[in-house]
């Protein structure tokens, strides 16, 4: 039993991962298209001037990045700027008013800074245009213990 849920999880996460991708992506430029085109009501009700520092600049790292990392194209890269710019709004936005992202109102920033973070390392999963440019590398595929092989603790762990 125990096996069939970890090969089912093992054959789950690439999908899951392309998933979570796609909704982050997607809420993320949603943000993006809000301040930069005033779209879904513009942020906080108007859009950013052209250039303004930083807000304008990070509104168009949330449409662009936002929306590379949603089709998963460029995506290791993409997520890592994306994560970058949420840490920035974090410190240089949210902290000053207090320590914890609850009272300092920065739960989005830190989210989104980790989850792009994650996406990073992790890869795009499933269903991303990466795979089909030229050149792109397929992971490796990685097998669940089966009753024929079962998991083995590395050498010197019981």
């Amino acid at each position: 039993m125990i096996v069939a849920a970890r090969s089912a999880a093992a054959s789950a996460r690439p999908h899951v991962q392309g998933l979570l991708r796609i909704v982050t992506g997607l809420l993320f430029a949603c943000h993006g298209a809000a301040s930069v085109l005033g779209v879904f009501g513009g942020a906080h009700g108007t859009t950013l001037p052209v250039g303004q520092w930083p807000g304008w600049w990070a509104a168009l790292i949330q449409l662009v990045g936002g929306a590379l990392v949603l089709l998963g194209l460029g995506t290791r890269s993409a997520a890592l700027l994306c994560s970058g710019s949420m840490a920035y709004a974090y410190f240089t936005v949210h902290q000053e008013h207090a320590l914890w992202p609850i009272q300092n109102g920065g739960e989005l920033s830190v989210l989104f800074c980790w989850i792009f973070l994650s996406i990073a390392v992790t890869g795009p999963g499933s269903l991303a245009l990466d795979g089909l440019l030229p050149g792109a590398r397929t992971p490796k595929k990685t097998t669940a213990p089966t009753a024929s092989t079962p998991h083995r603790a590395p050498a010197g762990r019981a």
